[in-house]
This record gives structure tokens, sequence and C-alpha cells, in this order.
């Protein structure tokens, strides 16, 4: 008659895991200031290995299908990785299509670019860190170079890439018109620009009520973002730029992104040794002798 007492004891250990983790991870928001304050983020969130630990080497969502389907969560991000390609209709390209990865994190979607399609790619990220760690996990003949670049200011000549890519950077922009602008500019003419993104609602038809609000600036504050765009109001930059040729294609993804964020949390309660270690680490930078 002790099973009672065994499950109540394995909750209170999950809970107390999880508010300590939680804590771990208020104490070590990184809000967005500069563009130092996002490489700074992501080197020391590639020095502590958490988004590798539980992420693996794409730090983006998943793609379960249409309808969503159950699916290994490091699966589905890869699956990301090949539906955007087929959306972009990248699959229709040659072997030595040259592609620009702008915020190429651990160059995960890169391998695949250049490993399942021949491609030859160029990932860059702000972040030194992690584009030691994109090389390390890079094998030999794996036609895919990293680089630091600020995609605010790419250091690439205009016209320099037959595809441009990006997963989940826009973000971390600043200033979209200037971003939307760069990632056209290197863009050779009839070129492909795919571009995926957290996005929120567009605020100027329907403005984020008193429940949204906390929780949009929440994800920004935790992961160093300065605002989001929405679909409509990017895609309109795009077009403004002039460089686009026709209409900017556009199309939402939530429902088959959204097992995503369950399937992180789940990740955290089933291997919680990743976010032990992480307020283990944060307790440490925070320790110190206490003053009369």
């Amino acid at each position: 008659m002790n099973l009672p007492s065994v499950i109540l004891i394995g909750l209170a250990c999950l809970g107390a895991i999880a508010m300590v983790a939680t804590i771990a991870y208020l104490l070590t928001a990184r809000r967005y200031q500069s563009a130092d304050s996002v490489a700074n983020s992501y080197d020391a969130w590639t020095e502590d290995g958490i988004l590798e630990f539980y992420w693996g080497d794409h730090i983006h969502l998943g793609h379960y299908g249409s309808p969503p389907q159950s699916k290994d969560f490091l699966t589905a991000k890869a699956d990301f990785v090949h539906e955007m390609v087929r959306w972009g209709g990248l699959d229709t390209l040659p072997a030595g299509t040259t592609v620009l990865d702008v915020g190429c994190g651990l160059g995960g979607s890169s391998r695949i670019l250049a490993q399942d399609y021949g491609f030859a790619v160029t990932g860059v990220t702000i972040s030194p860190q992690q584009v030691k760690r994109a090389q390390e996990l890079t094998a030999a003949g794996i036609n895919a170079q990293f680089l630091v670049d600020d995609a605010m200011d790419l250091s690439f000549a205009d016209g320099s890439f037959d595809v441009v890519w990006s997963i989940e950077a826009g973000p971390h922009m600043p200033d979209k018109a200037i971003f939307a602008k760069e990632l056209l500019r290197v863009l050779k003419p009839g070129g492909v620009l795919v571009v995926a993104d957290w996005n929120q609602r567009d605020d100027r038809q329907i403005p984020l009520n008193f429940w949204e609000k906390p929780v949009m600036q929440q994800l920004l504050d935790q992961w160093s973002h300065p605002a989001f765009s929405s679909i409509e109001g990017f895609s309109e930059l795009l077009a403004a730029t002039g460089l686009a040729a026709g209409e900017v294609t556009t199309a939402d993804w939530t429902i088959p992104t959204l097992p995503s964020w369950l399937d992180s949390i789940w990740q955290g309660i089933i291997r919680p040794e990743g976010l032990v270690d992480l307020a283990f680490l944060a307790s440490s930078n925070l320790s110190g002798k206490c003053l009369p």
C-alpha cells in the first residue's frame, strides 16, 4: 500500500526540479540590448550545451505534418528542413547551387542542405561559439563552411548566392526592413529567398490582448529578441525593397509546428538532467559571500 506515497514523491521531485529549472531559466534570461547581446547569449547557450542537449543541432521548431502526427522530436526538426526545401522549390535545383544560411546556429540545416541536396552552403551566425561548434559537428567532405557575420550588415557582395535561407533568425533583428534588404541584396537575380520565422499575429488588424502581451514579452526577453514581425508585415518589407521579383509567397505553419512546444516541455520532463545542470550552473554563477 506504499504505491501512492511513491507516486507523490515522484511528482514532488519533478516539481522541485521544474521549480529549480524555472528559477534558473528566469535568472539566466538574456534580454536584447544590441547585436553583442545576441552574440553573447548564443555563445553562453552553446558553451553550457543546454540547447544542443535538448534540441540537437537544429535550434528551431519541428514539422509534424498536416495534420500533425506523432513524431520523434529531433526527426521533426530535420523534417522541417526538408519541408522548407520542398516548399521553396529548392529540390529542383542542381547540385552545386550556392546557399547562404543566415542565422545557421550549430549548422544542422546547412549540413542537410549540403549532404542531401548537394548544395554548396555557407552558414553565418553572429556567435563565434556557434561557428566553432558547427565546424566541430561537420564531417570532412561536407560542402558547408561557417563564418561569423552580422545579418544586419552581411559581408558578402551583392548577388553572391543562388539561394538565401534563414530559419528563426528574424526575431533577433532590431530593424526588420534592413534585415529584409540584406537578405535580398546578397541574392543573385532570379535566385530564391526562403525564410521561416517565429511571427506574431498582425496587430494592425487585431491588437494583442491583455493576456497575450506578457506572453509575447516573455518570449522576447528569454531569447534575446527585440521584436517579432508578422507574416504580413515582413512580406511587405520584402516587397518594399524593390529587389523581389513578383509577389512574395507566404504560408502559415502554425499547426504543423505547434507540437514542438509540447515536445520541448516533455523533453525537460523525461530528461531532467539537462535542466538540473543548468540550475547548478546558474546557482554557481550567483554564489558569493554575504556582506555584514
